[in-house]
């Protein structure tokens, strides 16, 4: 068929069907707009704001300078301990809701009496804060996990757990999962600890107040070991506790709350995948707790006067099964 045959059969085709034609081209090219454009929201709201950089540039050394130290190109911070002082770290940024990790290689050998403190917390007069603190402990003995929660300034909520690996032989990661609806502590992303927003029972939650990151290494010989009857053995001194590979995938609360505070953020931790534990991460749960919790504070009778704090059903996998037990 010739170039002239092709036109005329072109004109052969009635109009109709031809502007039906256009409209359907214009029609997959809007619906192609829109599949990108979502493609893009998708990825916006999984952005990282800061994953494993240089400490200088989302940090600040907020305590004894001279005792910390900064490696593998800046990527590596160490914390130090000696009988002169401790030291510590915090974010440059508060945050309100999101995902904050870090892997962290503590204190080896006898570490008694040293406190490894890692959280957030938002510098109010009725705080809130998230914490992780490891406990030291004697040589061959594992170390304790005590994580706690305050809102508004209520705190009192402890839990204590043995991790079961060695923390100081490599590095592991500790981080939250914070949003409107709960507060997942995880440990190598596995959870080990979550509170729920109790607002409805009028408990204050978490979710006002802009928290910054802090790490600190410090002498807590009084209470951290075997309720402060071990006590630091400064000829093992420099005590040491190293970070790396830090995750701020947060919302990073600025001149104005809104951006974070606002119920229609629709950032990727307001997902209603997120608002709740999996079936599988709730059995992870309670295998951490049946396993290797040595102290609950829903369960300890003599310090709730003989009740068991009403969130607690809430909060916990189904095990609170401790007796009272010392801090």
């Amino acid at each position: 068929m010739t170039e002239a045959d092709t036109k005329q059969e072109a004109k052969k085709v009635p109009a109709w069907r031809r502007k039906k034609v256009g409209c359907c081209i214009v029609l997959g090219c809007i619906i192609l707009i829109i599949v990108i454009a979502v493609v893009i929201s998708v990825a916006t709201k999984h952005k990282k704001h800061a994953v494993g950089g240089e400490f200088s540039k989302d940090f600040t050394v907020s305590w004894a300078p001279n005792h910390t130290r900064l490696s593998n190109h800046g990527r590596r911070l160490e914390l130090f301990l000696d009988p002169e002082s401790g030291s510590g770290f915090k974010s440059n940024n508060a945050f309100l809701f999101g995902s904050i990790s870090m892997d962290i290689k503590l204190v080896p050998a006898d570490s008694a009496g040293t406190v490894t403190a890692y959280y957030l917390f938002s510098e109010a007069a009725n705080h809130d804060e998230l914490d992780f603190e490891f406990l030291g402990n004697s040589s061959g003995e594992p170390y304790i996990l005590q994580t706690n929660v305050f809102a508004n300034g209520t705190g009192e909520r402890e839990q204590r757990i043995n991790l079961w690996f060695d923390p100081t032989t490599d590095y592991h990661r500790y981080g939250v999962l914070w949003n409107r609806r709960q507060i997942v502590f995880l440990v190598d992303d596995l959870p080990i600890r979550v509170f729920t927003n109790n607002e409805d029972m009028g408990m204050a939650y978490p979710n006002q107040q802009p928290m910054r990151l802090y790490s600190s290494l410090w002498n807590g010989d009084k209470w951290a070991t075997q309720g402060g009857r071990v006590k630091i053995d400064w000829t093992h001194a420099p005590f040491i506790a190293s970070y790396q590979n830090y995750h701020l995938d947060a919302c990073p609360a600025t001149d104005s709350l809104a951006p974070c505070a606002s119920p229609v953020a629709n950032q990727w931790w307001d997902q209603p995948e997120y608002q709740t534990l999996s079936a599988t991460k709730q059995d992870k749960l309670r295998w951490v707790e049946q396993n290797y919790m040595v102290y609950n504070y829903c369960s300890d009778m003599k310090r709730n006067n003989g009740t068991v704090p009403s969130e607690c059903t809430r909060n916990s996998a189904g095990f609170l099964g401790l007796d009272s037990l010392p801090h």
